[in-house]
């Protein structure tokens, strides 16, 4: 049931993406301008369903890895997805320094596990292996597919922004349209991350201590986490916070006004009631 209502949520997004394609391609040229707004938002859509996970991969410049690069990741990713009973996902590790790691693909079969050098650094396998159950949990469970859907999406807004604004031709109203979206493109992707629940972060984590055995290496984990995030952001595109295991940009001045995950505080405390 939980893997349905995410279907569903990933259908909205999508279906949302092409009717935003329309309406600005309505305003933009009337309904001359329908045709190619359809073909737009289909490809748009094409692309974020099938391959908005090599998108996230590419942007964190993950490579993926063998047994050989290194044994000790493969294996743990390994053994835990027979533990969850689910298929092995490739395993990719991100150059970033900052320790982070999150999921992607479209389903069980078509995923990827990528953590940072940064987190592969200061983690101990234990604390690896909670931080991997977690991630599995989010494969499982078909959230990964609402989230890199969202992230890909949360993207397009902003690139419809700059079609509307740039290529508008002789329509007077286009630089109006265009600037109204720059403008709210942030909100916009702030909502879609509000579509994605936090809950399912609490989820995950609960999942995750029953798949390695115990909650303490993710509670330990998530704690060196939030505390390098804070020193040390993740520059990625906000569109794609939600991806992550922790916040990639809790070290920014300024305040978000929509954070995608819950208080790590909270998180760690669930997973200190589980141990107890």
């Amino acid at each position: 049931m939980y893997g349905l209502w995410n279907n569903f949520k990933t259908t909205m997004l999508l279906g949302g993406l092409m009717g935003l394609c329309l309406g600005i391609g309505y305003l933009l040229g009337g309904t001359s301008a329908l045709i190619p707004a359809l073909v737009i938002g289909g490809a748009m859509n094409f692309i974020a369903f099938f391959y908005s996970d090599k998108i996230a991969l590419a942007m964190m410049r993950a490579k993926e890895v063998s047994r050989q690069d290194d044994p000790v990741l493969w294996d743990t990713v390994e053994r835990l997805a027979r533990q969850a009973n689910m298929p092995m996902p490739r395993v990719c590790v991100s150059p970033a320094a900052a320790p982070n790691a999150f999921a992607t693909g479209r389903s069980p079969r078509h995923s990827a596990v990528c953590v940072t050098q940064g987190l592969r650094r200061m983690l101990s396998d234990t604390e690896l292996a909670g931080v991997v159950a977690h991630e599995l949990s989010h494969i499982k469970q078909r959230d990964v597919l609402i989230s890199t859907v969202a992230a890909a999406v949360g993207g397009a807004i902003t690139v419809l922004g700059y079609i509307a604004l740039f290529f508008g031709g002789g329509n007077r109203r286009s630089p109006l349209v265009g600037l109204l979206i720059l403008i709210t493109a942030p909100l916009a992707a702030g909502l879609i991350r509000m579509a994605i629940s936090r809950s399912r972060e609490f989820e995950a984590d609960r999942r995750a201590a029953e798949i390695v055995g115990s909650p303490r290496g993710l509670a330990d984990a998530l704690q060196k986490l939030d505390a390098m995030s804070r020193r040390a952001p993740l520059p990625v595109p906000e569109s794609h916070s939600n991806m992550f295991i922790v916040e990639p940009l809790t070290g920014r001045d300024t305040q978000k006004l929509f954070m995608s995950h819950p208080p790590v505080e909270d998180r760690v405390q669930r997973l200190q009631a589980m141990e107890r």
